[in-house]
């Protein structure tokens, strides 16, 4: 597996990365002793490097995969804590449940908020900042996916790894284009920052464009960045890690034609509260004929709406 060093932080992690949002409780919710067991399957097969959020649930079966693995990768995490105290005890959480000393690296999850972040965030990012001295993180950074955002962290000293959207399809891209995002990110490889990827595959969206989908990302990297891939099975491990090795996988490719996922409202179950709403970073739900709906063509599949809805209206299928 190729590793790659992220900017100027010496972290060395697999160009793969184990994204574990979709395995998890807003997704698709595989039982923990089944996802642990992928995961550490992910970790003796080569990967290195796993990114995972408070939001997304998924310490436990992290923990449980190093216990049976017997391997501890990189481990990014996030918070969309605001002011210190809370980012403070969110890292500590994390340090916590995963049974660690550490955290490698720790972002502001911060998907939808404008250039105004590190105003708005301050007291989180300071935080962080103060963690980082500490050694209770090794490096910081943002995740975000919007142009202008990941601009301002390429110039932002404190910054040490920026985590930006990128697909083929430009896909949940905010404040700017697909080639404009690309040339943020050229902004950040230019100041030495650590780039990750996320969302190569349009939250799997653009599956079936496999090949395709990640031949552009990598064209992009060239080496330099890490690519998050969210894996639900041991085959998407085996496919995943087949392409970055540089073998054929065109029967694994030829096998996608279900992979496609989507997710619906339960209109009985529904409060239209607006909460799904607010916290859609691509903009894709809406109220129609007093109806909450999700607009397909906008919608990423992240499920951030199933963290926040408490009448679990949102279903995946």
């Amino acid at each position: 597996m190729k590793t790659i060093t992220l900017g100027r932080t010496g972290i060395e992690v697999s160009e793969l990365c184990f994204g574990t949002l979709p395995i998890g409780p807003i997704q698709k919710n595989v039982p923990l002793e089944e996802s642990g067991k992928i995961i550490a399957y992910g970790l003796e097969s080569g990967i290195t490097f796993l990114d995972t959020a408070k939001m997304y649930d998924t310490y436990p079966q992290i923990k449980l995969a190093m216990e049976q693995s017997g391997k501890r990768p990189v481990i990014s995490s996030k918070s969309a804590a605001s002011d210190y105290e809370t980012m403070e005890q969110d890292v500590l959480a994390c340090i916590k449940n995963l049974g660690i000393d550490y955290v490698d690296i720790f972002f502001l999850h911060a998907a939808r908020v404008d250039e105004s972040v590190f105003e708005t965030r301050k007291g989180a990012f300071d935080a962080l900042i103060d963690l980082r001295k500490k050694g209770l993180v090794k490096a910081i950074g943002i995740s975000t996916h919007n142009v202008n955002v990941v601009k301002i962290a390429a110039e932002l000293e404190e910054i040490d790894i920026v985590f930006p959207i990128i697909n083929l399809n430009g896909k949940g891209i905010l404040s700017g284009t697909r080639e404009e995002m690309v040339d943020a990110i050229e902004l950040c490889f230019t100041n030495n920052k650590g780039v990750l990827f996320m969302k190569a595959l349009a939250g799997g969206t653009i599956i079936k464009n496999y090949k395709e989908a990640m031949d552009f990302v990598l064209s992009i990297s060239i080496g330099r960045a890490a690519i998050a891939l969210g894996m639900i099975s041991k085959s998407e491990v085996d496919m995943n890690l087949k392409y970055f090795n540089g073998e054929d996988i065109s029967q694994e490719i030829s096998l996608l034609g279900n992979a496609d996922k989507r997710f619906y409202i339960v209109d009985n179950l529904c409060k239209k509260c607006g909460q799904c709403k607010k916290t859609c970073h691509s903009e894709a739900i809406d109220l129609v004929n007093d109806t909450m709906t999700i607009d397909d063509s906008k919608c990423i599949t992240c499920g951030y709406c199933v963290s926040v809805c408490k009448e679990f209206a949102i279903r995946m299928i």
